[in-house]
């Protein structure tokens, strides 16, 4: 793929569901920066670090949720940051979702970007006054905690594990987006 073509790649998707790097973002809560024993206090600075600590993991499955991206259309560093932070580098939430294929497989990324893809739709129904960058947040948050916990936007994450899930994901997106997925 051309400079040109990657370029368009990444205007088309940021169209399509939002632009991640527009999305506001308080990042990591002091609660989940503890899985790596982090103390950072500096906005977002924690969700960053989590995503720095799982790059070396998420390299072996880059091509994949590039791949993923590419077909559905949506951003590959939201499903980069939603790998991190569901599994460390692994899993669709098995709680709320049967999985199909094995945890890192093509088919399993498919089908947690298709469980996005289609809160994306619940909430824009749910919000038809929310913009774009809004409706894609409150998605992600619906991830972990389904459509019914997202009542406002403010306060989208109250509910989520860590009353965080929306923002950090968010931060480990725009990271990951730095490093080119």
């Amino acid at each position: 793929m051309g400079l040109l073509q990657v370029i368009f790649f990444v205007l088309f998707l940021a169209c399509i569901y939002g632009d991640i790097m527009k999305i506001d973002t308080t990042g990591a809560s002091e609660r989940t920066a503890k899985q790596d024993k982090l103390t950072i206090k500096v906005e977002n600075a924690s969700s960053k670090k989590l995503a720095e600590n799982d790059l070396a993991r998420m390299e072996k499955y880059k091509s994949i949720i590039i791949k993923v991206g590419r077909a559905k259309q949506m951003d590959p560093a939201v499903i980069a940051a939603i790998v991190s932070r569901e599994s460390r580098a692994g899993a669709v939430d098995k709680r709320y979702h049967a999985p199909t294929g094995t945890w890192d497989s093509e088919q399993h990324v498919t089908q947690a970007t298709e469980i996005l893809i289609g809160f994306i739709k619940e909430v824009k129904g749910k919000f038809p006054k929310w913009t774009q960058e809004q409706c894609f947040k409150g998605a992600i948050s619906a991830y972990n905690a389904g459509v019914k916990n997202v009542q406002t936007y403010e306060r989208m994450d109250i509910g989520t594990t860590g009353d965080d899930y929306a923002n950090d994901v968010v931060a480990r997106a725009q990271w990951f987006k730095s490093k080119c997925y």
